[in-house]
């Protein structure tokens, strides 16, 4: 009989931020470790959300029996509804976890056809030949967990994201002991969060931004703003409970806001006192100096709450002067742009702003674990084998060294990224041949993937526009009626551009008179010889390459 192997194949989340996904196959059976997306870089125009190639699980498709998810970040679950279609699946995951998959699949209409199963931590589950132990973890939202996964050749501890907190405001600590317990049992591999590998030390916890915000709160001379991602619920309880300490009454707005403390209330796991809340139709009218509004969009989304009212086009909402704005969160790389533009907007109108900073007391603190953490983690479980995963690649490179620097690591350790398996063996573990892995694009408004063309389609008419040559030609006759018309956009200026329009004008009769009956008859031919031709006449002239798209008119 063949020996049998154990396969992890990354095909997400390794070598980027976002987009977390992992397989893990024994025999005949196959669980995938989250579903995560990312949001598009500016050079990737019109695309709402990347999510991993799943050609791979496709192919395996009748060997795969779960996707395991580990906490209810969108980078962790958000890619759900676009590959369900292709495989559906049982899906486990803890109570708040499921509650906002429940959410997300329900906008698409795909909830009825979902297979969703809670699991506790503490618990274990058996899904073909895997046990599976979900492990209480501290992080930036609740109901986060480790995995540790026993198979026929050894325990695979997947730590999902976290921080260890020793001071969680919901008094859930991270759970050291089963981890301990598992490297002094003895773990085969482990795969860790790298997210926070270039930050020194550790990770402040959670209720380190309470004296800040308490101090900001008490001296606010009117209404409080705190933006905060809606998921942070540990963010949010605390800002409720410093708003009843300063005697301040909580409004909240924004989409995401609304719907995740709704949740999280129905859920029991937020607590709002009795008539605490302020209505959203309410909020204009009451008086701002009791008053404290909790809203998403600190990543200056367009649209978002915050993005409208920094210019003034927020219904229930206006940042006036002395208003104090708080936005408790990491600036996103990437995002720098968009959100210093809406601060900027805020300081126009002579608001209080208040941003991560690097000042004496946090207003926020990361989910992530820092490098003591880190090397913590690596003690406790001392695995044979060591993967980092989650994040781009040079901290991947950065937390390889960290385990090497530890030495607790007995085999070998592993800088991998998407699409690159490794097996492991009795005797070892090997690097084997990439499998397909990779983004797929999807555009907004649908469940579709993009084109790699069009991409590239997109970016060459923002950089140089598109020129429309518009011929009328007798369908009976074949000959072109009057002169043609040559229509252009994002190319050149009307004033500087007539001269060169006039040109191409010419190009096209000229392109039309050279050609033959056989051509005139079929029109792919001719747009073809009109494209060819203009694009060397307006490359020349002006040394940009618009966009040709030919148009033929019967008449």
């Amino acid at each position: 009989m063949k020996q049998q192997s154990l396969w992890a194949v990354p095909l997400g989340g390794l070598g980027e931020f976002g987009m977390n996904m992992l397989a893990l196959r024994y025999g005949d059976d196959m669980i995938v470790i989250d579903a995560g997306m990312m949001f598009p870089e500016a050079e990737l125009l019109g695309v709402d959300v990347v999510i991993p190639d799943i050609t791979y699980l496709k192919q395996n498709r009748k060997h795969l029996r779960a996707i395991v998810l580990t906490h209810g970040h969108e980078d962790h679950i958000g890619a759900l509804p676009y590959i369900l279609r292709d495989i559906n699946v049982p899906i486990y995951g803890t109570e708040y976890t499921l509650a906002l998959v429940k959410r997300r699949l329900e906008e698409h209409g795909l909830l009825d056809d979902a297979t969703l199963r809670q699991v506790k931590t503490g618990l274990k589950i058996e899904i073909g030949a895997f046990e599976i132990e979900y492990i209480h973890v501290t992080h930036s939202t609740i109901d986060c967990a480790a995995l540790a996964i026993r198979t026929p050749l050894g325990v695979v501890i997947h730590t999902g994201d976290f921080k260890i907190d020793p001071t969680p405001t919901d008094l859930l600590p991270f759970d050291l002991h089963t981890l301990a317990n598992y490297g002094k049992e003895g773990v085969l591999a482990l795969f860790g969060d790298s997210t926070n590998v270039e930050r020194a030390g550790y990770t402040p916890s959670e209720r380190a931004v309470l004296p800040r915000l308490e101090e900001l709160f008490r001296a606010a001379p009117r209404k409080v703003i705190v933006s905060c991602f809606a998921s942070s619920i540990h963010r949010i309880q605390q800002v409720i409970e410093v708003a009843g300490t300063v005697g301040r009454k909580v409004g909240f707005t924004g989409r995401s806001m609304v719907n995740n403390v709704e949740l999280s209330h129905a859920l029991g796991r937020l607590n709002i006192p009795d008539g605490m809340v302020v209505r959203p139709q309410d909020l204009k009218a009451f008086d701002p100096k009791k008053l404290v509004v909790l809203m998403s969009g600190s990543q200056a989304e367009p649209m978002s709450a915050l993005s409208r009212v920094a210019v003034d086009n927020h219904r229930q909402l206006t940042v006036d002067e002395n208003d104090t704005v708080i936005l408790s969160s990491r600036i996103i790389p990437g995002n720098e742009k968009p959100i210093f533009r809406m601060i900027d907007h805020m300081f126009r109108k002579r608001a209080l702003i208040y941003y991560e900073d690097g000042g004496r007391a946090p207003i926020h603190v990361s989910g992530h674990a820092s490098q003591e953490e880190l090397k913590l983690v690596l003690n406790l479980v001392r695995p044979k084998y060591f993967i980092p995963v989650h994040g781009e690649f040079r901290m991947l490179f950065r937390h390889a060294a960290l385990a090497q620097q530890v030495g607790t690591v007995s085999g070998e350790i592993f800088v991998i990224e998407d699409g690159q398996p490794i097996e492991f063996t009795e005797e070892g573990a090997y690097r084997r041949e990439k499998v397909k892995a990779g983004r797929v694009l999807v555009d907004s408004g649908s469940l579709e993937e993009i084109e790699e063309v069009v991409i590239r389609d997109r970016q060459h008419l923002s950089e140089d526009g598109v020129v429309v040559p518009i011929i009328a030609i007798d369908k009976h006759t074949g000959t072109v009626e009057g002169s043609p018309e040559v229509v252009s956009r994002g190319f050149l200026s009307a004033d500087d551009g007539q001269e060169v329009m006039a040109g191409a004008r010419e190009v096209v009769v000229r392109t039309m008179a050279q050609s033959n009956p056989e051509e005139m008859a079929d029109w792919s031919v001719i747009k073809e010889k009109i494209r060819v031709d203009l694009k060397r006449y307006l490359n020349k002239q002006t040394a940009k390459r618009p966009l040709i798209l030919p148009v033929i008119l019967e008449v």
